[in-house]
């Protein structure tokens, strides 16, 4: 299977009109605080990596406001479908794995699948940009529950060196 070239495939996605600006709170630079944070998860829960990357991307890409918006991640993961084969491959046992999580991230409680979790936990431990506190009882991973625990990733944020180069700045829109 071919890597993908997430820097392309993330200029592609900013390009759409559809896409969440930077200003949104569950915009592009949200994104990439999930994937960063999905990046240091997985150096310790297994997760799959291109998976939890593109969960990041996708996940709140189709949000069309920062208010209540039940359908979301369903729009995001029909816009993965949408793009597969086109500006990115996955298998579909992977590509599965992406749909569902990017569907259920919101009202999904716990899932025992590392790379789903791993997607969920990434996503929950960025509340702070809307107030709130993560809280290790919502965690599907352990490691998820030691960092909310913790209350900051940036002890871990060197885990992410193998898939993003910068953690430390990666949360800001390039």
């Amino acid at each position: 299977m071919q890597e993908i070239d997430f820097d392309t495939l993330w200029t592609a996605v900013m390009k759409q009109p559809h896409h969440r600006h930077s200003y949104s709170v569950h915009g592009p630079d949200h994104w990439r605080r999930v994937e960063r944070n999905a990046c240091v998860l997985a150096a310790r829960t297994g997760a799959i990596v291109p998976v939890v990357r593109l969960f990041a991307l996708f996940h709140d890409s189709r949000r069309e406001n920062d208010g209540i918006d039940p359908d979301h991640g369903r729009r995001g993961a029909e816009f993965a479908a949408e793009v597969r084969g086109l500006w990115y491959e996955l298998s579909d046992e992977h590509f599965d794995l992406l749909h569902y999580a990017c569907v259920w991230h919101t009202d999904g409680f716990h899932h025992d699948d590392p790379t789903i979790g791993t997607c969920w936990d990434a996503d929950r431990l960025d509340l702070g940009r809307v107030g709130s506190i993560p809280d290790p009882y919502y965690m599907s991973t352990e490691f998820g529950a030691e960092i909310a625990t913790h209350g900051v990733i940036q002890p871990w944020l060197h885990l992410a060196l193998p898939h993003i180069p910068s953690p430390e700045t990666h949360h800001h829109i390039r």
